[in-house]
């Protein structure tokens, strides 16, 4: 993939021998953008797990104190006598049977994060292998299995997101805009960090975080040492 000339320009101001801490890889990002729009940062963790192994599966969920970057689509699958509670409690798509019939026969899911009353977790077995894939299956460790749908949902249109480790063994999350005040971007990246942390995998044996990487959308990554 072909760099730009900016990219190439911050990225030799880089030591890439260096762990830089996280508030100077914070300022080093504010202040050599490489973009013209307002540029998200992500940050990249590298897991010492065996990403074959189910078990060794890293996902969870945490609030941002200085909130998430964006409103995601809330589905609630709940029973009937539930559903008014759930829309009032500010879910975007509320259903039942019908619902799960309705992915089950198309594969679609129109949404980013799933809830669930326990009392369906049952019928959404029948699309587990829809929901799992795509990150979207309900589950206690993300506590989107509910009863107290404006408790759950509340937390999840505000600050609060899920993540997963991928294929590779990596968990990748945007957590913060350029323009956002340094202290606001290092509360959400430390936050997230320690809640990676509490998620080990009881079977991972070793070094369990390999590497850090910070970078903006369009930047390149810096190594950190927390």
């Amino acid at each position: 993939m072909a760099r730009s000339k900016r990219y190439q320009e911050v990225k030799n101001k880089i030591d890439a021998q260096k762990k830089y801490i996280l508030d100077e890889a914070i300022d080093f990002i504010k202040n050599n953008p490489v973009a013209k729009f307002d540029e998200t940062i992500e940050i990249h963790i590298k897991l010492g797990i065996d990403p074959s192994k189910t078990e060794q599966s890293v996902h969870g969920s945490v609030i941002l104190p200085s909130g998430s970057l964006k409103k995601k689509k809330i589905a609630a699958f709940v029973t009937p006598p539930k559903i008014e509670e759930a829309k009032k409690a500010g879910a975007d798509l509320v259903g039942s049977q019908e619902l799960i019939e309705q992915i089950q026969q198309t594969g679609k899911c129109d949404f980013e994060i799933a809830v669930a009353e326990p009392a369906m977790m049952k019928d959404l077995a029948k699309i587990a292998k829809i929901l799992g894939p795509k990150g979207l299956m309900p589950s206690p460790k993300t506590e989107t299995i509910t009863s107290d749908f404006k408790k759950t949902i509340g937390e999840l249109s505000g600050g609060k997101i899920n993540f997963r480790s991928d294929a590779g063994g990596i968990v990748h999350q945007a957590l913060a805009k350029v323009s956002w005040p340094a202290d606001k971007i290092k509360a959400n990246l430390v936050k997230f960090f320690e809640a990676v942390k509490k998620a080990k995998p009881p079977t991972a044996k070793g070094v369990y975080i390999n590497s850090i990487t910070l970078a903006s959308t369009m930047g390149p990554g810096l190594k950190i040492g927390f």
